[in-house]
């Protein structure tokens, strides 16, 4: 059975590399996925990869990879990050690994943007290592589905 991750993208995040190239860099979206597409490959992991400006839909999708028996989620919740409890209470609300990303180091930006409503139900967070941290979150759930299987 292949190993599905999903990989979840929140709010403005398909303006990357126009938005505010200063704070996010000029990665695009694109670059982002396929990014994802060749870490993913080298774990031997199949990757959804998708984007919403839409915060129900991102919480459908959500209950979607644990109802599929996805092996994880990679969350870049954008904004939501600091306002959505819905989001927060979808990641509570599933047996899954999520690992929360973000490109730019939220904890050294704007007041508003310290406060991280999915950290305390994630997995893990992450955060400044640009599109890099996608491929970092990959292999930790790689890593974590290794541990599973050596221990189940």
């Amino acid at each position: 059975m292949a190993v599905i991750v999903y990989i979840l993208n929140g709010p403005n995040l398909n303006l990357l590399g126009t938005r505010e190239p200063g704070v996010y860099g000029r990665a695009t979206l694109t670059d982002v996925e396929k990014l994802c597409r060749e870490t993913a490959k080298d774990y031997r992991i199949e990757i959804e990869f998708r984007q919403t400006n839409h915060e129900g839909e991102m919480v459908d999708w959500i209950h979607e990879a644990a109802a599929k028996g996805a092996a994880g989620i990679v969350l870049n919740p954008g904004a939501y990050t600091h306002t959505s409890i819905a989001l927060r209470d979808a990641v509570a609300a599933i047996d899954l690994p999520v690992i929360e990303v973000h490109i730019s180091n939220i904890f050294a930006r704007e007041s508003f943007r310290r406060k991280s409503h999915i950290a305390p139900v994630a997995k893990a967070s992450l955060c400044g290592f640009g599109i890099h941290g996608y491929a970092l979150a990959i292999a930790g759930l790689a890593a974590f589905a290794q541990t599973k299987e050596r221990t189940a």
